[in-house]
């Protein structure tokens, strides 16, 4: 199974800059979405459909042109969630799940703490989130957890750790949540196959940092313990360039 995560900032541009073609393309059997800035209405939704995902699922922001979170699927799901029942994480779109037979796929956009009161805010989320999964793990043990973390684990996921210290997206805070999140039971697929520094998935759009990849990973594929021995490849899919971010794959034996 073949599972690409990927924040696109804004589907609809996504959708004007080739995504549908390189989605065709990278073929994976699901596909989670972040930041798509639409509601399920302001889209031609027989255009994924004809890209072979007839089972397309959009959990959108209260308010317009906000946030939400999508997941596509070449096969029918058991079972869909939207959001988590938490009001002030569903207000925003952040979270859909879907069930399969052997594993369960969520698209996850933590927030980001672009100023004090959003910060704030990030850090309750980030608290109510690991207690929802500590709870839903209980029933769901085989669960994957995709999506944009705005978080930067370790040093090595940041191109300046030393500046970037006290920024949002990089503080200690943010970095043990992330820590005390992968004790519980994850793994970080892409750190099981690649050590190595300067492995980005996000960039500014300021000062030509994608060229120089000044960037920040950002985006992760968290796979639940018990999936670890079935991880066959992930990697960070930088060629794509539909939007600030990149996205960020997992394949998983059957």
């Amino acid at each position: 199974m073949k599972i690409i995560s990927y924040n696109v900032n804004g589907i609809r541009a996504a959708l004007k800059k080739g995504f549908i073609n390189w989605l065709k393309n990278a073929d994976p059997d699901v596909i989670c979405l972040q930041e798509i800035k639409a509601e399920k209405e302001q889209l031609d939704l027989s255009i994924f459909e004809q890209a072979g995902y007839k089972y397309n699922y959009w959990f959108s922001a209260k308010k317009r042109g906000y946030s939400g979170v999508a997941i596509l699927s070449k096969t029918k799901p058991i079972n869909v969630v939207f959001g988590t029942g938490i009001e002030s994480m569903d207000s925003e779109g952040r979270n859909i799940r879907a069930d399969f037979e052997d594993l369960s796929v969520m698209s996850l956009y933590l927030p980001s703490g672009t100023n004090l009161a959003r910060l704030e805010h990030k850090l309750e989320y980030m608290d109510l989130f690991q207690e929802y999964i500590n709870k839903l793990k209980k029933d769901i043990p085989n669960l994957i957890v995709c999506g944009d973390y705005n978080i930067c684990h370790e040093a090595i996921d940041i191109h300046d750790p030393v500046r970037n210290k006290n920024t949002s997206g990089f503080l200690p805070q943010e970095r043990a949540w992330m820590s005390e999140f992968l004790k519980q039971g994850f793994v970080d697929a892409f750190r099981q196959f690649n050590l190595e520094p300067h492995n980005y998935s996000w960039w500014s759009y300021r000062a030509n940092s994608r060229a120089k990849n000044k960037g920040w990973r950002l985006d992760y594929t968290l796979i639940a313990s018990s999936l670890q021995e079935k991880l066959k490849r992930a990697v960070i899919l930088s060629e794509a360039v539909h939007s600030d971010h990149c996205p960020v794959l997992v394949e998983l034996k059957k």
